[in-house]
């Protein structure tokens, strides 16, 4: 084989390669095209959560920058999209009080949620002895001196949409829910145990993703 031939035979390859890997690339840009015409068209809506109630088991402030704490809250979760599924892959629920982290994170299961159906927990969460800054400390004491103490119940977690058989990758889920706790005199919840009050609040959590 001559010199020429052999150089025409390279110059062949490297056409027939070139177009392989320009097929492929359309390829995939129709795909991804499709998949955010779908995306765009659907238009997914993220998740409204609810906290429904909490429960107070334990609620100790008396020793200074220590507080011991026990809630069970009911949390409930609708899906609003009528052709697209979540799955809750992670979902950390814990409560804080003027954003300082006062339980610890407890993980509800993984579960999926179909086009418009609705899912409930009741998770408990709780810390012992948590260690808080003293401006914080001074601040709760007073609070609940006076009878009231505004708590922000939080789920971080993440998320994947479904959209017949895609599924998205994961996104960040974060949900905000306030929580207006009442003691003593002033106290507007209802009594289920010895030591433990109910507090019904219906209150519609704030939520990004």
């Amino acid at each position: 084989m001559s010199v020429k031939e052999c150089g025409n035979h390279g110059k062949y390859r490297r056409k027939i390669f070139r177009r392989i890997i320009a097929g492929i690339l359309i390829f995939i840009l129709i795909v991804l095209i499709t998949i955010l015409l779908i995306w765009a068209i659907l238009r997914p809506s993220k998740p409204r959560f609810i906290l429904q109630d909490t429960t107070v088991y334990a609620f100790n402030a008396s020793t200074p920058n220590l507080l011991t704490s026990n809630f069970q809250v009911t949390l409930s979760s609708r899906n609003p999209n009528d052709r697209i599924g979540i799955y809750y892959d992670r979902l950390d629920v814990y409560a804080t009080y003027q954003n300082q982290q006062i339980t610890l994170r407890t993980s509800i299961p993984p579960t999926y949620q179909g086009h418009k159906e609705i899912n409930v927990w009741s998770p408990f969460v709780n810390g012992n002895s948590v260690p808080i800054a003293p401006e914080y400390s001074a601040s709760l004491g007073s609070d609940q001196s006076a009878g009231s103490v505004f708590l922000m119940i939080k789920i971080d977690g993440r998320v994947r949409w479904k959209v017949g058989t895609f599924i998205s990758g994961r996104y960040h889920l974060y949900v905000r829910c306030p929580a207006f706790i009442t003691f003593g005199s002033k106290s507007n919840g209802v009594s289920v145990g010895e030591n433990a009050i109910k507090y019904q609040f219906v209150t519609r959590c704030s939520v990004s993703v």
